[in-house]
């Protein structure tokens, strides 16, 4: 059975899905961008300020569902300029200790969601 997790504290879904689903103890976290869930705007300031904010809508995501990123077994990240991988990286080792981080793949496209530079998903259990 399936358990719907949406939270106020990270961005509304932009189409037809949800923040997360919970299945048993694992949690599918849609992917996430750089919004602002109090005010609705991009964060675009600088790579580093828009992977925080997706970093924070991630963190929000899993409290809502009882997680940390402590939980998180996997991570995808999709990315729009592959020179711009040390900085993320940075801001998005900050959110885990570096001997329980996730796996992870990481992906340079050719476009995102309104035409963001950052988008992360994971997936975590119980």
């Amino acid at each position: 059975m399936k358990k719907i997790i949406n939270t106020s504290n990270a961005p509304a879904p932009i189409g037809p899905y949800n923040q997360a689903i919970l299945t048993g103890n694992t949690l599918y976290t849609s992917g996430q961008i750089a919004i602002n869930p109090a005010t609705g705007e991009l964060v675009l300031n600088s790579i580093k300020e828009e992977t925080t904010q997706v970093m924070e809508n991630l963190k929000a995501v899993l409290a809502e569902a009882e997680m940390t990123f402590e939980n998180v077994i996997k991570s995808s990240i999709f990315i729009s300029d592959m020179n711009t991988f040390s900085e993320i990286n940075e801001v998005y080792g900050s959110y885990f200790n570096a001997e329980t981080a996730p796996a992870r793949e990481t992906v340079e496209v050719a476009n995102l969601p309104k035409f963001v530079n950052v988008e992360i998903s994971v997936i975590a259990i119980k």
